[in-house]
């Protein structure tokens, strides 16, 4: 498999995201070639704003795999750019490779606002790819958003 089937997985599951009404953002970690666990937003569902995709995969990666030092050698998929929360939990949990969809001009911490995962003063630097499937992980966040506008409300 290779980035675009990962990040085919996120979009999965940022459309099982959509479905019940939460922001589709979708996330997978990967080790050595195999999922070890996969996960959208579920701010709303579990009414935690700490519920986001990446934070909910790196709990249940780390479950799986039985410690959290294990993800020092995964990546992670994103179907958008981190915010400054996951950014940092995606540093404290030490993993390699972040890949993301979109480009977060709002709210993300890896580009578009700062960079936190490859922050020099930071102990630990992430590497990122950004842009994969991003034709794709925008179009569900707009369709999103769409259904959520009052007709005739403007769009930002």
């Amino acid at each position: 498999m290779d980035h675009h089937d990962y990040m085919s997985i996120a979009l999965e599951e940022a459309r099982a995201a959509f479905e019940l009404g939460e922001v589709p953002i979708g996330a997978v970690i990967v080790l050595d070639g195999e999922v070890v666990s996969r996960a959208h937003n579920m701010k709303e569902q579990w009414k935690d704003a700490t519920a986001h995709a990446e934070t909910v995969a790196i709990n249940r990666a780390v479950k799986q795999l039985g410690h959290w030092r294990r993800l020092r050698e995964a990546a992670l998929y994103v179907t958008l750019e981190p915010c400054p929360m996951c950014a940092g939990a995606i540093v404290q949990s030490r993993i390699k490779l972040l890949v993301y969809g979109a480009d977060d001009p709002k709210a993300g911490a890896v580009r578009s606002l700062m960079n936190i995962v490859q922050d020099p003063r930071l102990n630990h630097r992430v590497e990122v790819l950004a842009g994969v499937m991003e034709q794709e992980c925008c179009g569900l966040m707009k369709d999103f958003f769409r259904r959520l506008r009052k007709p005739g409300e403007q769009e930002e």
